[in-house]
Formats: structure tokens, sequence, C-alpha cells
């Protein structure tokens, strides 16, 4: 259930009852549970419109609300505050059902973009974030009920193809089969090659022009480089449990036939113009201190595109042929200008309409200790696979110390699924918008806002039920202490927490009320005994314990981590 908007059209009617219909009801949870389940903060800024005393209007909505409806309590707190207690006989019927969460009534088509590493090299760390990020929105929109088009737009296409192409050339190695790591040992060569000789560097040029204008046997050798490249990446998305498929997969080279309609089109519009030998779009919204319009260069001298080009084609085919209402771009912080002046270009080209929302969904940088960006201890790129099978490596010996009755195979299955759970949480529970610091003893730790804690919450309440036997499972709710009604008022969030997720695009919203949840369940395990208790007060308490486990394990998929019947 929505639970704001529940309390939100209670509270409505005492407003309008006060005189004050339709002035904004900001509802909050107060610091300190002792004070009530919500606090209406909005009465002041109301008042203050009206001319009325604060205190003397919140009482009066205070009086229309105490006992009535969904509240047991209300009363007046500070300058004009509001604090509400919800009803025992409400929460109660509220949590009858199982989880109910409501699916959209009006869903959008959403496209996303995530992951897109550029291919022919190996996925580092620097791909982490977006490829998780982006995997947990999706997962939360389409839970909701919207329709979700994932897509993969990895570097396909352009200078680097042409460097690799021009090398296995020249060492008459174009005909050979090779690996992932013989591509990035040629490309390194290359880019060495094409840095110093100029001929060289014009050479790789050619190629990129012939592989841009299909020469079969540049093509032939471009799709050897894309089919390593991607089997490479799903092994990584498969290890990470990532929702991403092949068929997601719509890289820079699939807008290749639209660049020239593209640059055409802006021409005809008057907004693409020559600008030494460059075509340019000139925007108004981001001029700098001198006040000269950004140039957002849309064709390069001598005729090459950018990926300024590709976007803009790429955003055309979203809109037109996905039939996108929403736009996601979950990509690294420091191409916010990119993309916002690529969103404006497009909605002075027409291409992206009013009733579409384009939203750049942007993330900080992964920190090393010593506050710099993660590297290896000798400076190079941390691999992703490295980085994941040391987390795993990691899990499993901590697992091994912690149960030593587990079997050899349920260690391995255990320290996988802590392990990658583990390095998931630590990112998706920080604000996104943040540089964080990556640290193996914070994430891995069974206490504190981490995975190996919320997962260990999920064992603890089916510990419960293996040892509950026979229960009721119909059982009326019955929230006599303040634990249990504590624990009903977090339950009863969980709708309103997903709705802000798929709103804002901040999965640390979810993670943040799971661990909240797992920490309010540990405090109500221990002042409310649940197998000690008899009859219905057993069942009921053995009800809550199964919205708990239900929750954390729904909302633990919801960030792509696994749960475990047993740590």
């Amino acid at each position: 259930m929505k639970l704001q908007q529940t309390l939100s059209n209670q509270i409505e009617q005492a407003f309008a009852v006060a005189g004050i219909s339709g002035s904004p009801i900001v509802l909050q949870s107060p610091k300190d549970a002792k004070h009530g389940d919500f606090q209406i903060n909005g009465v002041m800024g109301a008042a203050k419109k009206v001319g009325q005393n604060p205190r003397e209007l919140a009482q009066k909505i205070a009086d229309e609300l105490n006992g009535k409806g969904a509240f047991a309590g209300a009363e007046v707190a500070g300058p004009g505050f509001v604090n509400l207690r919800l009803s025992p006989e409400f929460l109660a019927q509220q949590l009858s059902g199982s989880l109910n969460i409501q699916k959209n009534a009006t869903p959008n088509t959403v496209v996303i973009d995530y992951s897109s590493p550029n291919l022919a090299k190996e996925m580092h760390v620097g791909h982490l974030r977006s490829s998780i990020i982006g995997d947990s929105i999706a997962r939360v929109l389409e839970f909701l009920g919207h329709k979700v088009i994932r897509q993969n737009h990895v570097g396909d296409w352009g200078t680097q193809f042409g460097m690799l192409v021009a090398y296995l050339v020249e060492q008459q190695q174009d005909n050979a089969e090779f690996k992932l790591a013989d591509l990035e040992q040629f490309y390194r060569n290359a880019k060495i090659r094409f840095d110093e000789d100029a001929a060289f560097a014009d050479l790789a040029r050619e190629y990129v022009v012939k592989l841009q204008s299909g020469d079969e046997a540049v093509l032939a050798l471009w799709r050897q480089f894309v089919e390593i490249s991607l089997q490479h990446a799903e092994e990584v998305y498969a290890k990470l449990g990532l929702k991403l498929q092949r068929a997601d997969v719509a890289g820079e080279s699939s807008y290749n036939a639209d660049l020239h309609n593209v640059i055409n089109e802006l021409e005809a519009k008057g907004l693409a113009v020559d600008s030494d030998g460059a075509k340019v779009v000139f925007l108004d919204e981001f001029k700098n201190k001198e006040g000269e319009p950004a140039a957002f260069i849309v064709q390069k001298q001598g005729g090459g595109f950018l990926y300024a080009t590709t976007d803009l084609a790429c955003l055309r085919y979203r809109v037109n042929v996905l039939k996108a209402d929403r736009l996601l771009y979950v990509v690294d912080t420091r191409q916010d200008l990119h993309f916002k002046q690529l969103f404006a270009t497009s909605r002075k080209a027409g291409w992206l309409p009013e009733n579409v929302s384009a939203e750049f969904i942007g993330f900080g940088t992964m920190m090393g200790k010593d506050g710099k960006p993660f590297k290896t201890r000798s400076g190079d790129t941390v691999k992703l696979v490295d980085l994941l099978d040391e987390a795993v490596e990691r899990a499993t010996v901590l697992v091994r110390e912690k149960n030593a009755d587990l079997s050899a195979e349920e260690v391995v299955q255990i320290g996988e699924v802590v392990g990658i759970g583990a390095v998931k949480y630590a990112d998706l529970s920080k604000n996104r918008t943040s540089d964080y610091v990556f640290d193996w003893d914070n994430m891995l730790s069974f206490e504190g806002n981490t995975a190996p804690y919320l997962q260990y919450a999920y064992t603890r309440v089916q510990s419960v039920f293996k040892k509950a036997g026979d229960w009721n499972v119909q059982a009326a709710l019955k929230l006599e202490q303040p634990l249990e009604q504590q624990l009903a008022v977090e339950l009863l969030k969980f709708e309103d927490v997903l709705q802000s997720v798929a709103e804002t695009s901040f999965p640390h919203y979810l993670a943040n009320y799971l661990y909240q949840l797992a920490t309010l369940f540990s405090r109500f395990y221990e002042a409310c005994p649940i197998l000690k208790a008899e009859g219905d007060v057993r069942d009921s308490r053995l009800k809550l314990a199964q919205l708990t486990g239900e929750t954390l394990k729904m909302g633990l998929d919801l960030l792509g981590i696994d749960v475990l019947d047993v740590m």
C-alpha cells in the first residue's frame, strides 16, 4: 500500500476543517520513535500564510485527527508540529494480507542505458557502478509494472577499431584466432604506434573509414573483436547476477546508418552551422563567462563523427522506434555537461518531445583508501573479474571461520553469494552521486549497513521458522507491544520507498530502508519473544517475522542481491 497517500488523504480532510485545504502536507518520520510514527511539518508554513497562531492551528488539526481513522493519537509539539501515532487496528488491517505492492496503473515505457563498456578490452572497475546501479533501477521499475527496455550502448565503433585493424594487418595477424588478452596487448601496441607514427595514424584512420563504409574484410575482423569482447562482458554479467542479455546490446555501430541524416536535419533546421570546417550547434543555454554560447560539435573537420552524433541518432531511435516515455542514462557524473547539451539539442531539433523525459543518472567515482581512484598496488586499472574473484575469496574465508559445521560445497556457495552481494551493496547503499571509498573490511562486516548483515538478518528469520513447527498462517495480527507496532509501520513503508526509487533513481533509499527494517526486526526479536510466546500472540509474531523475511528478500532482490536460508 501507499502509506503516505492513505495518511495524507485523511490529513487533508483535517486541513480542510481547519481552513487550510490544499496546503502542503509535509509528512516525516520523527527522529525518535517515542514521539510517534509520523510528524506533520507543514502547519507552520500554512499558519504564516493565513495569519494564524501556528500552535493553535496545529491543535485544531490534532483534535480533528486524534483517535480517528488511521490515527490512535495526535499531539502538538514544539512551535507547531503534529506528532501522529498510528492505530494498531489500522496497522493490523493494512498488513493482514501479504506484501501487497500495487503495480502502476499507467505504466511508462522506460529505456535505460547502462553498463556500456568499450569493447576490445576487459571490463574494469570503472564499469561496476553503471552496471549495478542501472540493473537495480531497471528491476524496481519493472517490479512496479513499467515496461523496461535495457540498452547496453557498448563502444564498438570508431578510431580504436581502425587502430587494431591497422596493427593486425601490419603484423600479418589479420586472419588469426585471438583471445581478449591478445586484443588488449595489440591495442596497447597499436596506441603507441598511433601516437608516435603519423603514417600509421593515417592508416588507422583509413581503416575507420573502410569500417564505416562497410568494407567486408574489415567488418569480418571487427565482428571477431566484438564477439570476443561480448563473451567476456557476459561472463562478468553472469558473475554479478545482472539481467543484461545479448539482445540488450545496442552499440554505437547500430546508429552508423543514421549519422548523415542527423547532420543534414540539424543543418536544415538551422541548428548546425559551419565553424572552422566542423559542424557545430551553438547553445545559448550554456554560455561561458564571456557570454559566448557553448559549442556542441556534431561533425569534425574532415567529416568524422563523434559521440555527440551517435548519441543524437541513438536518442531519436529510442524515442521514435522504442517509443520511450522516459529515457534514463546511467553514466559517470563527469559526462553531465555532455548530456545536458545532448538533451538541449534534441529538444530544439524536435527529436525529444515535451512528453518524453530524459534524465542523466550520474554517479561518482570508486576511491581507494588513499582517496584516489581505485587502482592496483602497481597503479594499474583493476580488472572487474579480479575484483569479483577476490570478493568471493575473502567472503569464503570469512564464512569458513564463522561456521565450521558447513560442508565444503556450502562454504563455496555461501562465499559466492556473500562476496558478490557485499561488493554490490557497498556501492548501492551510498548516494550514487557521491564518490565512495572501497573498503574490504567494511563491506564484508556482519555489523552495520552491509550486505552480510542484511543477508544474515534474512537467515535469522528463516531459522525461526525451522524451529516453529505448525502455526496459523491466517492468524490476525495483535500489535500490543511498541516494537510490534514500530515493525508493522516500517513494513507498510515498503511501497512508498520503491516508488521513491522509481521516481528519483536513487537505489540507496531502498538499501537504507532494508537496513532500518533489519535493525528494527533485531530489536523486536530481542524484546518480543516469538517461539516462547503462546496462542494468538505467537502466531501474530510469526506473521510479523514472515512479512519481514519476505520484504528483506524482495528488497534485496530488487538491488540484485541474493539471500540464503543458511549462513
